[in-house]
């Protein structure tokens, strides 16, 4: 009986679907999902025979993401998912295909937080790659500054937000490819969320 579409892509976000139907993210690439939560966005790569890798400071998320992998009958050691922070991954250099880091950078505490967490997820890319971020901004609304780049978000959580000329300016500093027009969603008097999608030059 054929799955259905729940089942097949588990709670993905939409975003990642997007980059899985341009084929910017196949079967049998090396996935790295930075801060994986419980792997919402996992499922489909996992049956779709992806090596897949996974950090997340969570114990239980990660321990979800092992769980995961084991019923879907992956054959991945329980070692590729492993709790650690971003800014300090257990991984080599230009060690996978793909880096996806969804709803995590904006949790940044400051400006250095925030470029350790970057340059990780860019050090552990190899040339040609990609890396798929989504993270909470200023574009399109206005929020109550508290300092440098922390603001107040409609929920009243405290997020460091970017803009688009900062991701531009940060994306012409790594001297990547952009693979997609930067995209920003508003969520109705709550928040920004931008879609940031570069490819590592060759």
């Amino acid at each position: 009986m054929p799955l259905n579409i729940q089942d097949q892509f588990g709670q993905i976000d939409i975003y990642v679907f997007d980059q899985i139907l341009h084929g910017n993210i196949t079967s049998g690439m090396r996935v790295l999902d930075a801060g994986c939560g419980h792997g919402r966005n996992l499922v489909y790569l996992l049956r779709q025979g992806c090596e897949v890798f996974a950090l997340d400071a969570d114990p239980d998320g990660v321990k979800h993401v092992r769980k995961l992998s084991a019923s879907l009958q992956t054959g991945l050691p329980a070692e590729n998912f492993r709790v650690g922070l971003i800014e300090q991954m257990p991984f080599p250099d230009e060690f996978t295909d793909v880096v996806m880091c969804n709803s995590v950078l904006h949790f940044a505490r400051d400006d250095n937080h925030f470029s350790s967490m970057l340059s990780e997820l860019w050090r552990v890319l190899r040339p040609g790659g990609m890396l798929f971020c989504r993270l909470g901004s200023r574009i399109g609304m206005d929020f109550e500054h508290i300092q440098g780049n922390k603001y107040i978000v409609g929920d009243g959580q405290e997020w460091f937000l970017v803009n688009e000329e900062m991701l531009m300016k940060l994306s012409r500093e790594m001297n990547a490819i952009l693979v997609d027009p930067i995209k920003t969603t508003i969520v109705q008097n709550r928040r920004c969320m931008t879609t940031w999608v570069l490819r590592k030059q060759p």
